[in-house]
C-alpha cells in the first residue's frame, strides 16, 4: 500500500516526456507533497516538446518557441515548487525514432545523480508514443536488483493523452491509487499549467483550468472526496 504519509520525507523523482506532462496529472499531489511532506522532488524533462508541429523536425526553425518554452518550464516549477530540474531535448512525438537505450541511460543517469527512493512517469498505455517510451524507459532503468534503490514506481494520467487511446486497447488507465487534494493544490497545478504559453487550451480541452478543475472533482467523487488525483501502482517493494 501506498500512502501520502508513506511518502514523507522522501526524494521523489518525476520522469516525463514534455514540458507540461508534470503537471497535467500530478500537479496538484506534488504540491501538496512538497508542501506538507518535506518531498525533495526532481523533474527529468525528456523531450523538447515542440517541433512535430512541422513535417520534419527543425530546431533551428522552432528556435524561438523553444526558448519561449523553457521559460515557461521555470515559471510552472515555482507555481508547484519541486525543487531540481533536468530538461532533454529528445525529438518531440519521435521518441520512437531513438533507441530505447539512450533513453534508459537518461533515466539511469539521473536516478544515479539523484538517488530517489520513488519514481512517477507516465501510464504505459497512453496514447502518446513519447509517453510510452518514457515509462519503458522507467521500468527499465529501475529493474528490482539488489542495489536498486528505487523501490515504489507510481504512473499518472495525462489529460489528452490518456484517455484517448482506443477503447479496444489493453493497457487501459485503471487506477489503484487515490492521493485526496485541497483547491489550493487544484490551483497551483492549473497555474502551472496556465504558465505554458504553447500547450494551454480553452474549455472543453483537457488541458483546460475548467478541464482540470472537473478531473480532480471527478476522482474526488470516486474516493469521498472534494479533489483528488488518480495512479496506477506499478511496484512497491516493502
Amino acid at each position: 500500500m501506498v500512502l501520502l504519509e508513506s511518502l514523507k520525507n522522501q526524494r521523489i523523482l518525476l520522469v516525463v516526456a514534455h514540458p507540461d506532462d508534470e503537471l497535467l496529472g500530478c500537479g496538484a499531489t506534488f504540491n501538496r507533497l512538497i508542501e506538507e511532506f518535506n518531498c525533495y522532488v526532481k523533474v527529468v524533462i525528456l523531450g523538447e516538446g515542440i517541433t512535430s508541429r512541422s513535417d520534419i523536425r527543425d530546431a533551428v526553425k522552432w528556435k524561438e518557441e523553444l526558448e519561449i518554452h523553457k521559460q515557461n518550464i521555470r515559471q510552472a516549477q515555482r507555481a508547484i515548487g519541486y525543487q531540481e530540474l533536468a530538461v532533454y531535448d529528445f525529438p518531440d512525438n519521435r521518441f520512437d525514432s531513438v533507441d530505447l537505450l539512450d533513453i534508459v541511460k537518461v533515466v539511469e543517469k539521473e536516478k544515479s545523480e539523484f538517488n530517489p527512493s520513488v519514481i512517477f512517469t507516465h501510464h504505459g498505455g497512453d496514447l502518446n508514443i513519447d509517453h510510452q517510451r518514457t515509462f519503458q524507459a522507467v521500468v527499465t532503468a529501475s529493474r528490482p536488483m539488489n542495489n536498486e534503490r528505487v523501490k515504489t514506481i507510481i504512473a499518472f494520467e495525462t489529460p489528452s493523452g490518456t484517455e484517448w487511446r482506443a477503447a479496444s486497447d489493453p493497457m487501459h488507465f485503471i487506477p489503484t491509487v487515490f492521493f485526496t487534494v485541497s483547491e489550493k493544490n487544484v490551483k497551483a497545478k492549473i497555474k502551472g499549467m496556465e504558465s505554458y504559453e504553447f500547450e494551454k487550451r480553452v474549455y472543453p480541452h483537457p488541458r483546460s483550468p475548467e478541464a482540470l478543475t472537473i478531473q480532480a472533482q471527478r476522482w474526488g467523487v470516486a474516493t469521498g472526496s472534494e479533489y483528488a488525483e488518480a495512479f496506477v501502482l506499478v511496484r512497491s517493494i516493502n
